[in-house]
């Protein structure tokens, strides 16, 4: 979904407000680890301002919040879970994110903020109890570093010295 950015770079108004609910299609991220992103709310405006490298020179700039929700598979049980993200940008459009000089790709803008949202590991079970087998178990980091730590003796005899 392309915005229109003409009467502002014309200077016939002064601001364009982007507040809506976007849905982002499926080819945004279907290479990614994200399987679904959902209920995508902004509430912003873009303007023009100068940056503090070219005074002269005004640039599209977005004062915005982005929210919504994340589905990714659970780090532990791979299934899926809503991962909730909020993100406040204040600062100007990049130009990968504009087709032309006139126009600005909503999905891509938001699309390039939102991947950076994505957390590389992310679980929500609490009992490690389940997850285990034939001569193997899943065990927290807690339970690693204090008890089956085979390097435990050791550490106690160095911290005593």
């Amino acid at each position: 979904m392309n915005i229109d950015l003409s009467l502002l770079h014309t200077h016939n108004i002064e601001e364009i407000d982007i507040s809506n609910t976007y849905d982002i299609p499926k080819e945004y991220y279907e290479d990614s680890d994200i399987l679904e992103l959902k209920n995508i709310k902004v509430s912003g405006k873009i303007s023009l301002a100068s940056s503090e490298e070219d005074f002269d020179v005004e640039k599209d700039y977005a004062k915005c919040n982005i929210s919504g929700k994340i589905v990714i598979e659970d780090s532990i049980s791979l299934e899926p879970i809503d991962y909730d993200f909020e993100i406040e940008y204040d600062d100007f459009i990049e130009e990968n994110c504009k087709k032309n000089e006139n126009t600005l790709d909503i999905f891509m803008f938001l699309w390039e903020n939102i991947v950076l949202e994505v957390p590389l590991q992310y679980t929500k079970v609490r009992d490690l109890n389940q997850y285990q087998g034939d001569g193997w178990r899943l065990v927290s980091e807690d339970e690693l570093t204090n008890n089956n730590n085979p390097f435990k003796d050791l550490l106690d005899k160095f911290e005593k010295e």
